[in-house]
């Protein structure tokens, strides 16, 4: 077994032709059908380069911007952090952290100061190589009481950052972090070349990244062009990348199946079991921390009142919420943004499931018989999004609540009616680290805090678990935090769910994907491949 195992290595690697392998094989007693399907098989999992990628992807508008710290959504997630920039950490497909633009990193014995040395060697698509001043000013971009960095919140222990020489950069912390490294990985934090004033260059799209920009037209198409100069090697394979906005999923699903396209973000889980079907197409299930959210803001009434938040959590089937609206893909949500692929998931806590007279109990108690809402969505929002409002609208009416459904237009959700309207329909792809998502969502000043829920205690203990080296106590923090946010926070989470894609036949896909966001991490540009 070792040495066939071998063998399709080899071939996979190129170092022996298929006319080596079969012989091999077949001298180790494998059939000659068997010994070819695995060649075939071992090479189509070869990466080659060349050609043009069409992909149709979700979580667009015509508000996108290039500035790294303004990505509000999948798309440009997937341009910026995906295909032009890159981190100085990265999420490997394993789920480990790797090096990025730092080939290593060092904490003092507090974990409150981090020095990174960044790779030699490295250089923008413009020419200019990559030195400290560029990562200083890149991660200052984030900072400061002005800043409108959708990143501010994670960053918010930045004290200083400073380049100490061409190649190091020293973050001091205003308290230990022993997530620090992981947090680098984040999707804002594409480091751009400085400008001699100061400040960085995001405006022309110019980073480091495996494809430089062509076209940039927001909340319709992007392309780019492979980076002949990419300093990482074996990825970045195809020679253009052509990401299309498309928010119809009948549409992108018939793109995918005339040809049109080559990957879909975000299949049709109601029509998956067609697309599977389908000889030339590949159906690809990642599994995550993706999870549905539905954000009340905290400051307005009826939502201001933590009964009327709990009665509402009480009011949702999330069994049938998964199975109907996601095919059982996934597992229930219990109200707090910890997921099944974090450390510290509190699975022994009790779950928020439906209950119409808990929900009565706490209507009562805010003093009313019944209530009446409004739920803003729109299927950018998740795939589903109206159809699970549906199916809560109905489950809610067994506890006296009548929710109003306004389905909002798709383009413009994230900027018009997220963060805006008193209640909507939101996601999360999750995050690594438990740290990491609490700070950008859930704490008090995090600029994505979507409920604009603040709790003293949890915020306290927020602090605490982040500076924390033991484990034991660790895990205990983050249990506490998480029954606090099941019980007294302002988001609804009824469901983490699989990340679902599918794809061409003739992409050729990596034997292990990511699953930390969709489309392998948004690397699938840089990871995958043409057969």
């Amino acid at each position: 077994m070792y040495e066939l195992k071998k063998l399709k290595s080899m071939l996979t690697a190129g170092r022996i032709g298929r006319r080596d392998f079969m012989m091999g094989a077949l001298a180790m007693g494998v059939t000659v059908s068997a010994a070819s399907a695995m060649a075939t098989k071992a090479m189509a999992a070869t990466p080659k380069q060349g050609g043009k990628m069409r992909q149709a992807l979700t979580g667009g508008g015509s508000g996108d911007s290039l500035d790294p710290a303004q990505i509000l959504d999948s798309y440009m997630i997937q341009v910026s952090f995906g295909m032009l920039r890159n981190c100085l950490t990265e999420i490997a497909s394993d789920g480990s952290l790797i090096g990025e633009l730092a080939e290593s990193w060092d904490a003092s014995d507090d974990a409150a100061t981090w020095t990174f040395k960044i790779r030699k060697g490295v250089e923008f698509h413009n020419g200019k190589s990559l030195d400290a001043t560029d990562v200083q000013e890149s991660l200052r971009h984030h900072l400061g009481e002005d800043s409108k960095s959708a990143a501010k919140g994670i960053l918010a222990n930045i004290t200083d950052v400073n380049a100490d020489g061409p190649d190091t950069v020293v973050f001091q912390l205003s308290g230990g972090s022993a997530d620090f490294p992981f947090i680098m990985s984040d999707y804002h934090l594409g480091i751009c070349p400085a400008k001699p004033e100061g400040g960085i260059d995001w405006e022309s799209g110019i980073g480091t990244g495996g494809y430089t920009l062509d076209t940039f037209d927001p909340g319709v198409r992007t392309l780019v062009k492979r980076n002949p100069n990419y300093w990482k090697e074996g990825a970045a394979h195809f020679d253009e990348v052509e990401s299309l906005f498309i928010p119809d999923v009948t549409a992108r699903t018939a793109a995918l199946q005339t040809d049109e396209i080559d990957i879909m973000a975000n299949a049709d889980l109601k029509t998956i079991h067609l697309l599977e079907r389908s000889p030339n197409v590949t159906v690809i299930q990642t599994n995550g921390n993706k999870q549905i959210t539905l954000p009340m803001d905290t400051r307005k009434a009826p939502f201001d009142n933590n009964d009327v938040r709990l009665a509402l959590k009480f009011a949702i089937d999330r069994e049938e919420f998964l199975q109907k609206i996601f095919k059982g893909f996934g597992e229930v949500g219990n109200d707090h943004p910890i997921g099944p692929a974090n450390v510290y998931q509190a699975k022994d806590i009790e779950k928020n499931s439906f209950d119409p007279d808990k929900a009565k109990h706490h209507l009562k108690k805010a003093g009313m018989d019944s209530l009446d809402v409004t739920l803003h969505l729109a299927d950018t929002a998740f795939e589903g999004a109206v159809d699970g409002g549906q199916l809560y609208q109905e489950s809610a009416k067994k506890a006296g609540i009548n929710i109003d459904l306004v389905r909002e237009p798709n383009d413009g959700y994230w900027s018009n009616v997220w963060m805006v309207k008193p209640w909507v329909a939101s996601y999360w792809g999750g995050r690594p680290t438990e740290d990491w998502m609490f700070s950008q969502v859930w704490s008090a000043d995090a600029e994505w805090n979507e409920s604009f829920w603040k709790d003293e205690r949890f915020n306290e203990l927020l602090v605490q678990g982040r500076a924390e080296l033991d484990s034991d106590k660790r895990r205990d923090i983050y249990r506490e935090m998480q029954i606090i946010a099941r019980d007294e926070g302002g988001s609804i989470v009824p469901a983490f769910v699989a990340y679902v894609q599918a794809a061409s036949t003739k992409v050729g896909l990596p034997d292990q994907m990511a699953g930390n966001w969709e489309l392998d991490g948004h690397k699938n540009a840089e990871r995958w491949w043409f057969a």
